[in-house]
Order: C-alpha cells, then sequence, then structure tokens
C-alpha cells in the first residue's frame, strides 16, 4: 500500500533525499520533539508536536489536524456551523470537523533556537484521499507565482516590518493566565514600555532596548532568515526589522515564521511582541508592513544569466517628466503600479484585514490615506523607489498592516499587477500632495474592505469565487462583532493584542 505522500504525487527524489537528510539531522542533534506547523487564514502558525521517533513516519504518511482549524475567526470561534445540516455545504470536506491532513516539507526543517532539543517543520494541508486543500492560503500564493511565472516573471520582495515589544510585568498576577479571570479570548499581560518613544532612531533607545533586541537578531538569525537590520522606530516601544530580498515564497515563509519566532523567544525572556496595529493604549504610532517588491524576466533565470529587475529602466522615457511612471519604471513597471492602484480598495482586505488596522490611515502619519503613487513620497499609498539604471528600482506598497496572512498579501499584489500588465494600464502621474483631497479614498473599516473586495470582478475571478466567499464569511464574523462590541478597546485588546 502506497504511503500518503506517494498518493499526494508528492514523494518525488528530491523529496526522499531530503527525508533522509532531515531524520539524520534529528538523530545527529538529539532533538527529541518536533513541531509540525501550519499557517492558517490569519498568518499565524499552529503545530501539533511529535517525539521524534514519530517523525518518520508522519512525514510519510502526514499528521492529522482537524479541519476547523482552517474554519476560524482570529477569536478561534468556527465561524460555520459544522455539526448543523447543510451548515458546511459550501465547503465540501470540512463538514462534521472531519480531518485533514498536514504534509510537511522536509527540506523546511530547522532547530528552534530558544526551545531545546526542538526541531520545526513547515507543511500545507490535504484530504484524506489525497487532494490539495485549495483554501490553504500558502497553495493561493503559489498558484498566483505559477500565474505571473506564465507571464514570463517572478516576483522579489524586500520586508520592512514594524511590531511593538513590552515588558511584562507580572505574569503570574495580572490576569493573564489566572484561571479565574479565563476568557474566549482571554486577557493579554499586563505590560511596561521597553522604551519612552517620539524619538526615532534614538541610539540612547537602542540601549535600553538592547535585551529584546539582541533576542531578535539571536532569533532571527539562527533560524535563517534574511535579517539586515533593527531600528527604533518613531512610537513608544515600537521597533522596525527590515530583510534583504528574496523570491516571493520566501519571503511570506520567512514573514510567517519570524512573527512566530519572536513572540515565543521574547515571551520566555519576559516580553510581549505584538504584530498588531495599533496596540490598545491612549499614545501610540501605528504599526505598517511596508512590502518593497519587483518583477524579475524568467528567460534570463532559464538561460542561466542573471535575472534583471523587470522594473528597472536604463534611461527615462522620452519626453517624461519626474511626476510620470516611465521617468523611473519601466512600461512593465508602470503597468503593474497602474494596476495595483486600480485594485486597492479591493485588495485592501488582504494587506489590512484586521478590524484594528483600519484606524492607521491617517493624514501626515507616514501611512496612505488615497489610492495613489509618488516619487518616493511615504504619504503615498505607493512609493516608487530608485532613478533609471539602479537595479534596485522598487514599487514600496505601504498599504499593509503587519498583521496581515503573507501569502494573501502577496498574492493579491501579483493578481493587481498582472491585470494590469495583460490591459497595459497606465499610471496617473504621481501626487505631491498624498493627503489633500481625492476622490478615491481606501476603505476605513474591515465591513468597506471586505465589500470591496466582493466588487471587484478581477480579484474574485483571480482568487476564484469558492475562496473569497470563505474568506469574507470568516472576516464577516470578526468584523461584525467588532462592530457590535460595546468596548472597541477591549475588543483589540483580547482579540488582537494578546494573540497576534
Amino acid at each position: 500500500m502506497s504511503d500518503f505522500a506517494q498518493r499526494c504525487g508528492a514523494n518525488d527524489a528530491a523529496r526522499q533525499a531530503a527525508v533522509a537528510q532531515t531524520l539524520d539531522r534529528i538523530e545527529a542533534s538529539g532533538i527529541d520533539l518536533v513541531r509540525f506547523a501550519w499557517c492558517d487564514l490569519h498568518g499565524m502558525l499552529r503545530s501539533k508536536t511529535l517525539v521524534a521517533s514519530a517523525v518518520a513516519d508522519s512525514l510519510r504518511d502526514g499528521v492529522g489536524m482537524v479541519s476547523t482549524l482552517m474554519l476560524k475567526d482570529t477569536s478561534d470561534r468556527t465561524a460555520y456551523k459544522v455539526f448543523e445540516q447543510g451548515g458546511a455545504s459550501e465547503l465540501p470536506g470540512f463538514e462534521g470537523a472531519s480531518n485533514l491532513l498536514l504534509l510537511a516539507d522536509p527540506a523546511s526543517f530547522t532547530a528552534l533556537p530558544w526551545a531545546p532539543k526542538t526541531g520545526w517543520l513547515q507543511g500545507q494541508l490535504w484530504f484524506s484521499d489525497g487532494r490539495p486543500v485549495e483554501l490553504d492560503s500558502r497553495r493561493v500564493l503559489q498558484q498566483a507565482l505559477q500565474r505571473l511565472a506564465q507571464a514570463g516573471y517572478g516576483l522579489n520582495c524586500g520586508l520592512e516590518i514594524e511590531l511593538h515589544v513590552y515588558r511584562i510585568d507580572d505574569s503570574a498576577h495580572d490576569g493573564a493566565l489566572d484561571p479565574e479571570l479565563a476568557a474566549w479570548p482571554g486577557l493579554p499581560p499586563k505590560v511596561s514600555m521597553i522604551h519612552p518613544g517620539y524619538h526615532l532612531l534614538g541610539e540612547c533607545f537602542s540601549d535600553m532596548a538592547e535585551e529584546p533586541l539582541r533576542i531578535i537578531q539571536h532569533t532571527a538569525q539562527a533560524l535563517g532568515l534574511p535579517l539586515r537590520s533593527l531600528e527604533i522606530e518613531f512610537g513608544p516601544s515600537q521597533l522596525e526589522a527590515v530583510f534583504d530580498v528574496t523570491d516571493a515564497l520566501s519571503a511570506a515563509d520567512n514573514m510567517v515564521l519570524f512573527r512566530s519566532a519572536v513572540k515565543q523567544a521574547l515571551r520566555r525572556a519576559g516580553f510581549h511582541a505584538t504584530f498588531m496595529c495599533r496596540p490598545p493604549f491612549p499614545n501610540i504610532m501605528s504599526s505598517g508592513w511596508h512590502l518593497h517588491q519587483s518583477l524579475c524576466s524568467l528567460d534570463a533565470a532559464l538561460a542561466g544569466k542573471p535575472a534583471r529587475n523587470a522594473f528597472m529602466r536604463d534611461t527615462s522615457a522620452a519626453g517624461s517628466q519626474p511626476r510620470d511612471a516611465q521617468y523611473t519604471l519601466s512600461e512593465v513597471g508602470e503597468h503593474y503600479l497602474a494596476g495595483l492602484l486600480a485594485h486597492a480598495r479591493a485588495s485592501a482586505v488582504f494587506c489590512t484585514p484586521t478590524a484594528n488596522g483600519y484606524g492607521r490611515f491617517q493624514p501626515n502619519a507616514l501611512a496612505p490615506q488615497s489610492v495613489l503613487w509618488g516619487r518616493d513620497n511615504r504619504g503615498a499609498m505607493l512609493r516608487v523607489v530608485g532613478e533609471s539604471g539602479d537595479r534596485a528600482t522598487r514599487i514600496e506598497n505601504r498599504l499593509g498592516e503587519p498583521a496581515a496572512n503573507p501569502y494573501l498579501y502577496l498574492a493579491s499584489q501579483i493578481y493587481a499587477g498582472l491585470d494590469g500588465m495583460e490591459r497595459q494600464l497606465k499610471a496617473p502621474q504621481a501626487t505631491d500632495s498624498p493627503y489633500g483631497a481625492h476622490e478615491e479614498k481606501l476603505p476605513t473599516s474591515l465591513n468597506e474592505a471586505l465589500d470591496a473586495l466582493l466588487g471587484s470582478p478581477v480579484l474574485v475571478a483571480a482568487f476564484g469565487r469558492d475562496f473569497v466567499n470563505y474568506l469574507v464569511h470568516v472576516k464577516r464574523a470578526e468584523a461584525d462583532r467588532y462592530d457590535l462590541a460595546q468596548d472597541k478597546t477591549d475588543f483589540c485588546r483580547r482579540e488582537y493584542f494578546s494573540r497576534i
């Protein structure tokens, strides 16, 4: 009888070699526990922990996981009535909280630097009959990248991620772990700041925050993540991590692992890290996730040549002015930019998926308000960076929040950009006043963003009607609960600050 990996069509020679290498590493390093992890709809890792002796069988036959893990909103409530007749009729295979199988990628194996003798593997979900679970967000990005590859391009991404880190004052007595105060979702720990803020890149503040900064550095580097810098951000207790450019799938994988790893490593040392946009305190600065992106030609890579940045142009287009897209970007770059603009409102829910994140879109706050682009303008939604002949020419999307599911964030960029390329859309002139009076504003709430997505035939077709209906169903549960909450700060404190 064939094993599950064979039935999935995943057990090729490369995977078999990776399985053997991983099992050798586990034995040689003395690892006795291995976490089999998967990224949920909200960009957060879930995992099962197996003893080392069970790893070999699990790499062949998968690890069982309850299918309702795919149906949770951000409070961990199941958004579909899976135990009622017809309650999950839109999602065949999910009725009755049925089982899915997590098949891990053996090449993803790493040792967790904060957890002694503990390894980690990343996987994707399959139905028990060997069919892929198409709603899995990582698979959504893989499909988008396949579409982009058919057009002859790959996507490269650089990440700028803002976060807040606090010192836990007393986790044993502040309510977070008090069983008498347990709730669904529960309280976060009581915290204090690691620096007072409002002194951007202040070196003295870097010294104040050195302990958590060092933990973040050591954790990221031990995991092999391409960390480039750690910075003191403007807001109280706010930091920023910047990563080198990688291919899009690696960038998304890195983001998922970084967030989970940083939260765990810092918690062990007495710190609370949050990637929510706006922590529930009176005087904070919102956190953003600025996504730098450029296309590369796959033809060059196939020919064994260095992949050229497809957004770069050697000289400005004839007759162009600095506010024209082709003063800096190639024709392909302009079309991609115009696609991002055309679908900005519809893609907002992928970039800013929490009810909390829409409070960030305020004037003069280094966050966008309108559907605009600018040349090296940090107030515009899209910031074009570079000059003619600059191999680092790129588009920075400033719409995202650090809580976004990276697979969906990147997929939305691909589909929007591809539509611009296929229709050869032209971009308007760059803005000089990103907070002026403009007709097209970004959504101001999660429900408005969901409506914008449903109103986009292009993105609905690109992601697939089934996936969009599923996403909207789950996110509506979150958005409606937020809208009905009498104490919205408490909602954000429990649902986002304690968990994201």
